[in-house]
This record gives structure tokens, sequence and C-alpha cells, in this order.
């Protein structure tokens, strides 16, 4: 398992071959079993394999070419909607129309999502994640009919591979990991822990391609800017509001 786990690769090409349907009920299934909070189960995943709704869902993904071409596409969501109803039902009054709630119910459908991720890896597929659920949020609530009290927070598309790239680089251990307590950096340290991915030909290239004098300016001005981050996050907080978690 650990030598599994250290050959991951993110997969973004796939071949046409189906996933079997009850291959995805096991590993749905076996995800399914993840820990979660209160055993409350309280998030829900989409999964689209229809042409024409994968179709709708790439805009919120700035159709990024995976989306249309996987086999599936699972948009992973909190979900307070079904354990409210069932509480309501019950003579019972749920208090889950907030951020806590949210904060609960997208912590367990994260969860949820990683290990349905290896458990598809394990079984040959390959996955990856696309971190632009939360920024189009809305579009995708549109697209997938998502009612109140559910709000999409990853997306996984999920496929054979039909590429073997590179794995992909990781900062040392010592720069993630902290014993008995948090122990900050030096100067020094964080010098130490990005000299390998700034003195890589491909970050250097990668820095030489978007004109900018070190790769730290890439992220801040260009990947994940201020400006865009500020503006996602308005975008997010008025998707929260209008599905009733805050």
């Amino acid at each position: 398992m650990l030598d599994f786990l250290n050959q991951r690769r993110t997969i973004r090409k796939y071949s046409n071959e189906p996933i079997p349907n009850q291959l995805m009920t096991e590993l749905l299934q076996a995800a399914a079993q993840s820990s979660n909070t209160g055993n409350m189960q309280a998030y829900s995943v989409v999964v689209t394999s229809n042409v024409d709704i994968k179709n709708q869902l790439a805009p919120a993904h700035f159709n990024q070419p995976m989306v249309k071409a996987a086999p599936a596409v699972l948009t992973f969501c909190a979900d307070f909607n079904r354990f409210s109803q069932w509480c309501q039902l019950r003579n019972a009054s749920p208090g889950y129309d907030n951020f806590q709630s949210f904060m609960a119910s997208a912590i367990d459908a994260l969860i949820f999502a990683q290990t349905f991720a290896v458990a598809a890896e394990s079984q040959g597929l390959g996955i990856c994640y696309l971190g632009t659920t939360t920024y189009n949020a809305g579009e995708i609530i549109d697209a997938l009919q998502l009612p109140k009290l559910v709000v999409p927070v990853t997306t996984i598309t999920v496929g054979y591979p039909d590429e073997t790239p590179k794995l992909t680089d990781r900062l040392p251990l010592e720069a993630v990991v902290h014993y008995e307590m948090y122990h900050d950096y030096s100067p020094k340290d964080i010098d130490n822990l990005y000299a390998e991915k700034e003195n890589s030909d491909f970050y250097k290239n990668f820095v030489a391609e978007n004109n900018k004098e070190t790769l730290a300016q890439v992220f801040t001005d260009v990947r994940y800017s201020r400006k865009n981050n500020e503006f996602f996050s308005d975008r997010f907080i008025n998707v929260l509001q209008q599905q009733g978690f805050m």
C-alpha cells in the first residue's frame, strides 16, 4: 500500500473504456465507510456520465478537457438537506443551517472523496481533482439542481488512464510535519525547503514563461492572486448564503 501511494499520479487523459457500473458501485460503497462527523454522513456525491450534463458542467470548470473526456465526473457535496429532512419527519428540530455545520459536512465530503479516489486508483483507474468547484459553485448548483443545504466542495474526474505522467514533485516531509507542536520556519528553513523546487528546470521555465523574477511571484501574481482569491471568496460566501448555511 505504501509503495502504491508513493507512486500515485494525477491523470488528466482517459481512454474511451467505460467504468463498469458494478465497479463504480463497489468504489462508492467502500468510500461510504469513511469516517464522518457523528455518523450523520452529511455529504452526497453526484455521479455524472451523461454527455449533455458534462457539457453543462464544463464551463464551471473553465472548460478543462478532462471534464468532457472522462467517463465519469463526480461532484462531492456538503449536504445537510437529507439529514435535516429526516430530523423534521421525526419530530426533531434541525439546527444545521450555519457555518459550523457547513464546515463539518464539507470536511466529511472531502474525506469521502479522498477515500473514493484511493479506492479507484487501487482498481487501475486514474483521477484528477478539480479545484474549480468552489470557484463556480453557483453554476454547478444550477447544472446539478442542488437544493438548499447542499453545496459542492470538490470534483473528481475518473476513468482508465491514457497517459503515464511523471510523478509530481513534493516538498520535503519536514516542510509539512511538526512533532508535538508547531515549529515556525526561519528564513534559512524556507530557503532549504524550497531549494529543490526553485532550482528545478521545470519551475525555472515556469518562471521565465510567466515573465517573473521568482517562482513565488508566479503564485502570488498569476496563479492565485489576491484579486482572484477575494473575488471567488465573495462568490462562495454568496453561495453559502443562498444555500442556507449562513
